[in-house]
């Protein structure tokens, strides 16, 4: 189910010179069941050339404290706009939106995040935590300033990391970390976000190792309801709106 809120900023993080973790303080009171996966379209306030709402993962959830975070990538007006906010400033959220990721039938599971692909895996693991599944974390970025949140994926399960310029971890990309390099992979289940090529090439990997795989596509998404259409991908039964019937798709069902 849908719903419309005012939210209250109440801690506007910036991580790094590109990404801000912003932590709102729902006003409507408690907030609704989320699954991991879903997402908010987001109101730009006084931003006239962000008109249309901004499509961001739920990065994280507090229910006891009525509180949603969101990691926000500055790449336009809208984003920068979105960081630029003070805390106390009102946003308006229109969520949860899409389908989110499905429980494993194992309890064996690794969570790989490329980029901003990072942000709805925190979200993940705090909820197969709950679930008594212990994840663990290949995070892949560019170099080791890019990293965010890494304390926050600590407290959850072990973190492995990759950047393509060795400044942190393995260098390389995420299929180049020792964890996806050996013949018996000690993991049955991959959940991952994050540039669509990355994804692919983890999709291919879970094919051949018969692992199963869930991916949360970063498609365009202006309007997150279906209406627009400027979000659909190819799948086995045609094509299928991101917004609707993703972002998670299991990756077999997408004609990759």
């Amino acid at each position: 189910m849908k719903h419309i809120h005012n939210f209250t900023i109440s801690s506007n993080e910036r991580q790094n010179e590109e990404f801000v973790v912003l932590t709102l303080n729902c006003e409507a009171g408690e907030l609704p069941a989320m699954v991991p996966g879903q997402f908010a379209e987001v109101r730009v306030p006084n931003e006239p050339a962000a008109y249309l709402r901004r499509p961001l993962s739920i990065h994280d959830v507090d229910y006891q404290k009525r509180q949603i975070k969101l990691l926000v990538q500055e790449v336009g007006k809208g984003t920068r706009a979105l960081c630029a906010l003070p805390v106390g400033s009102i946003v308006n959220l229109v969520y949860p939106l899409g389908k989110g990721y499905s429980l494993p039938e194992s309890k064996e599971v690794l969570l790989i995040g490329g980029g901003c692909g990072v942000a709805p895996l925190l979200f993940l693991g705090r909820y197969l935590k709950s679930h008594s599944i212990k994840p663990r974390f290949l995070i892949g970025t560019r170099t080791a300033s890019s990293l965010v949140s890494i304390d926050a994926y600590r407290e959850l399960g072990e973190v492995m990391i990759t950047t393509e310029d060795g400044t942190a971890g393995t260098k390389g990309y995420v299929i180049h970390h020792p964890v996806m390099r050996t013949e018996t992979p000690d993991f049955k289940q991959i959940y991952t976000c994050g540039p669509e090529p990355m994804m692919r090439i983890l999709a291919k990997y879970a094919n051949k190792y018969n692992i199963s795989c869930q991916v949360s596509l970063e498609n365009h998404m202006a309007c997150g309801i279906g209406a627009c259409l400027c979000c659909v991908t190819k799948t086995q039964d045609g094509h299928k709106c991101v917004c609707t019937e993703g972002p998670v798709f299991d990756s077999k069902y997408l004609q990759w």
